[in-house]
C-alpha cells in the first residue's frame, strides 16, 4: 500500500480533532492553588473553530489554572431519551460532543444539578453524566439516588486535591433524587436544597388596612387576629428587620456539611456550587442563599459559587473564604438549540409548521423582550482565586462579554471584554459586593478586578 493511503486515514482523524492553542501554564507546580470560576454554561455550537486574540486569550487564562468549573445547564445526549412532561423552561439538550469543546476551553469541572437536569427524564440525566465523563470532566451534583447525587467527587491537580459538591434550589419536582428506604430504590435525579419562605411581616396598622380593603371587594376574613391569608400568601403582623425572608430546610444543609467535612478529610481544597433562581436578579442574594453559604464555609468549603439568575451578585469574603453569590453566565447559546419538543411550541400556541427560530421570536417578541434586551446577562467575569498553603492570597476577576445584541448565530460564545466594558462590569460588581464588606479595586493597566482581602496590602499573588 502506498504511504500516502496509510496516512491518509490519521489525516482525517487529525483534521477534526480539536486543536488548542499554546498553553501557558503560569501558576502549575509553584505552590500556589488557583482554580478558575464561571457560571452556567449552556453550549450547542462549537467553540474551537474561533481564532479571536480576546477569545484566545480568555482560553489561555482558563487553561493556565490548576482548575476549572463551569455549572452545566443542560444535558447531552442524541434525543434517545423522550422529554419530561415538565421542564426547566426551554427543553435544553446539546450534542455529546460538546463536552469535549468544554475540555477544549480548560473546564474540568461541572455542576449538573439545575433546573434542567430532569428535562429528558432519567434516562437524559443517566447519558449526559456518561458523556461527561467520556470527555474527561469530573462532574458533581446528579445521580442514581440521593446519597450519590449528594457526595463529593475528586480532581487530580499538580497542586492539591479538589473536592467538587453540586446542588440546586431551583428544579423540577420530578428531577429530585431520594434516598433507598429498606428494599425500596432510591430515586435518581440531582441533589436538592429545599428552601422555605418566611411570611411577609407587616405593621398591625397595615393588617388592619388589608382586611378592610378585603372586606370591601367581598373577601371573607376573619374579624381579628395576627394574620391574614391574601390570595394564597399569608401576612402577619411583626417587625421584619432581622429576620430572614428565606431559609434552607436545615436536614439538607447538615447533610451537605457531613458531605463538605468528609471532603476536607481527603482533599485539599473543597468547590461547593449552587444553581438558585430565587430572588430578584439585580438585588441582594436571598437570605437562604447567605446562611447556606455560609455554612458549607463553616463546615470546610474554601470557594463557593452560585449560579442561576443569568446575572452577577456580590462577593463575599466569609472568615477568609470567597462567596460567589453568582458568576451568572459564561456560555449561553440557548437560542440554537437543533430541536424542540412539542410542550414548548405549544406554550407559545405554534402549529405543526413552527421550528427553533419559530419559538425563539415568539418567546423574545422579536428580540424586544427578555434575555436578548437585557445588555447585563450577557456580561460576566472570570473568578480565580488562588490559595498558598491554605491561606486564600488573592482573587482575580477576569471581565468577559456574551455578545450582547450581536445575531443569534454570534452571541452567547463568550471572550475577554474591552477595558471600557470590563470596567463597567466589575464597577457593577463594586456596587453589589459594598453591602458584604467586600472591596474591589479595578486594575486599568491588566484590565481585572481585584478582590482586597484583610490583612493582604497586594491582594494579588502573581
Amino acid at each position: 500500500m502506498a504511504l500516502h493511503h496509510r496516512i491518509a486515514p490519521l489525516a482525517a482523524m487529525l483534521a477534526v480533532a480539536v486543536p488548542r492553542p499554546a498553553l501557558t501554564q503560569e501558576g502549575a507546580g509553584d505552590g500556589v492553588f488557583r482554580i478558575a470560576a464561571v457560571g452556567d454554561a449552556i453550549i450547542t455550537r462549537a467553540l474551537s473553530p474561533y481564532r479571536e486574540p480576546e477569545f484566545l486569550r480568555m482560553i489561555e487564562l482558563m487553561r493556565g489554572q490548576d482548575a476549572a468549573f463551569a455549572n452545566l445547564e443542560m444535558l447531552f445526549h442524541d434525543y434517545e431519551p423522550w422529554p419530561a412532561a415538565q421542564s426547566g423552561g426551554t427543553y435544553m439538550r446539546g450534542a455529546p460532543e460538546m463536552a469535549k469543546e468544554l475540555v477544549w476551553a480548560g473546564i474540568d469541572m461541572v455542576g449538573l444539578a439545575n433546573n434542567h437536569t430532569g428535562d429528558y427524564g432519567v434516562d437524559g440525566m443517566r447519558l449526559t453524566i456518561k458523556h461527561v465523563r467520556d470527555a474527561g470532566l469530573v462532574s458533581a451534583g446528579a445521580g442514581e439516588n440521593l446519597y450519590e447525587a449528594r457526595e463529593a467527587k475528586f480532581l487530580e491537580t499538580q497542586d492539591g486535591r479538589v473536592a467538587l459538591i453540586s446542588t440546586a434550589s431551583s428544579f423540577t419536582p420530578h428531577s429530585l433524587a431520594g434516598k433507598p428506604k429498606g428494599a425500596v430504590r432510591g430515586r435518581p435525579g440531582l441533589n436538592p436544597l429545599r428552601t422555605t419562605n418566611r411570611p411577609p411581616m407587616v405593621s398591625r396598622d397595615q393588617l388592619e388596612r388589608m382586611r378592610g380593603l378585603l372586606r370591601e371587594i367581598g373577601q371573607n376574613v376573619p374579624q381579628s387576629g395576627d394574620q391574614l391569608n391574601v390570595f394564597g400568601t399569608t401576612v402577619r403582623v411583626g417587625d421584619p428587620r432581622g429576620v430572614p425572608t428565606s431559609e434552607p430546610n436545615p436536614e439538607d444543609v447538615e447533610e451537605m456539611a457531613a458531605v463538605v467535612r468528609n471532603a476536607k478529610g481527603v482533599a485539599d481544597y473543597v468547590f461547593v456550587t449552587i444553581h438558585t433562581h430565587q430572588g430578584a436578579p439585580n438585588a441582594m442574594p436571598p437570605d437562604f442563599l447567605v446562611t447556606f453559604a455560609r455554612a458549607m464555609i463553616d463546615a470546610g468549603a474554601d470557594v463557593f459559587v452560585g449560579h442561576g439568575p443569568h446575572f452577577l451578585k456580590g462577593i463575599e469574603i466569609y472568615k477568609g473564604r470567597p462567596i460567589f453569590y453568582s458568576l451568572g453566565d459564561f456560555i449561553f447559546q440557548n437560542e440554537t438549540l437543533l430541536r424542540l419538543p412539542y410542550e414548548n411550541y405549544m406554550t407559545y400556541g405554534l402549529g405543526e409548521s413552527a421550528w427553533v427560530q419559530d419559538f425563539n421570536a415568539a418567546r423574545y417578541a422579536n428580540d424586544t423582550q427578555g434575555f436578548p434586551t437585557n445588555r447585563e446577562i450577557w456580561e460576566s467575569v472570570i473568578a480565580i482565586p488562588a490559595f498558598r498553603g491554605g491561606e486564600l492570597i488573592s482573587v482575580e476577576l477576569h471581565p468577559i462579554t456574551l455578545g450582547f445584541g450581536q445575531p443569534r448565530s454570534v452571541r452567547g460564545r463568550p471572550m475577554l471584554a474591552a477595558p471600557e466594558l470590563g470596567r463597567k462590569i466589575i464597577s457593577d460588581l463594586i456596587e453589589r459586593s459594598r453591602s458584604f464588606g467586600t472591596a474591589i479595586e479595578w486594575r486599568d493597566r491588566e484590565g481585572i478586578g481585584v478582590v482586597r482581602l484583610p490583612g493582604r496590602t497586594d491582594g494579588n499573588s502573581r
